[in-house]
């Protein structure tokens, strides 16, 4: 599996023949626009910043685009859906958590998160996660804090910041206890590599 970052919350993850997109940003946003093609598009939720859906739609791919709770099979992905109230750029709105698994990597994938006390049952739900996204920039998202609490909580063995300034970037690895990770350009692991990992912090540059 490779993992890519666009900034934002935005990701392309690739295995094989399948790419799957996390909040794609859109081309009204001020964040800056990434063109690819996928097979399947989360939206966690309605911002310019991460409901660019037609921005994934690339070459001969139309991607399947994914908004909301649910159960979901498309292809070689699974999915289950968890919807949260929340307030983002001063709109009341739902958000949704996606746990994705593909070729046999479960992700979790938080989008506009703001509490990181999850529902319990939402949490009985989630399996193993070997990958988690999860916004570290504080006011409407979790801020680093609340975000390495929740990675330390869910038992992640590989935790990915996204939705970040430099100076919410080191408090995060400070609060992480990952002093000395160094940003790469992508993130290629296989599931063997990652069972044996706890709470590992991966910065992807964007």
């Amino acid at each position: 599996m490779v993992i890519t970052y666009l900034g934002g919350q935005c990701f392309k993850v690739s295995f094989g023949d399948t790419t799957i997109a996390f909040n794609p940003i859109s081309k009204d946003s001020k964040l800056k626009e990434a063109r690819f093609g996928a097979d399947v598009a989360f939206i966690s939720l309605n911002h310019k910043d991460f409901n660019g859906s037609e921005q994934v739609n690339y070459g001969e791919r139309e991607a399947f685009v994914i908004r909301g709770a649910g159960e979901y099979e498309v292809g070689e992905v699974t999915a289950r859906g968890f919807s949260v109230k929340t307030t983002y750029d001063g709109k009341e709105s739902y958000n949704t958590m996606y746990y994705v698994t593909l070729e046999g990597i479960n992700m979790l994938f938080v989008g506009a998160l703001s509490d990181n006390k999850i529902d319990p049952k939402f949490l009985e739900e989630f399996g193993d996660i070997d990958i988690l996204f999860v916004p570290i920039a504080g006011g409407d998202v979790l801020d680093a804090a609340a975000a390495a609490a929740l990675g330390v909580k869910l038992e992640a063995h590989v935790i990915i910041p996204m939705q970040y300034t430099d100076a919410d970037l080191k408090s995060f690895i400070k609060e992480a206890g990952a002093e000395g990770v160094k940003a790469e350009e992508k993130y290629t692991i296989k599931k063997k590599d990652l069972l044996p990992l706890e709470g590992e912090v991966v910065v992807l540059k964007s």
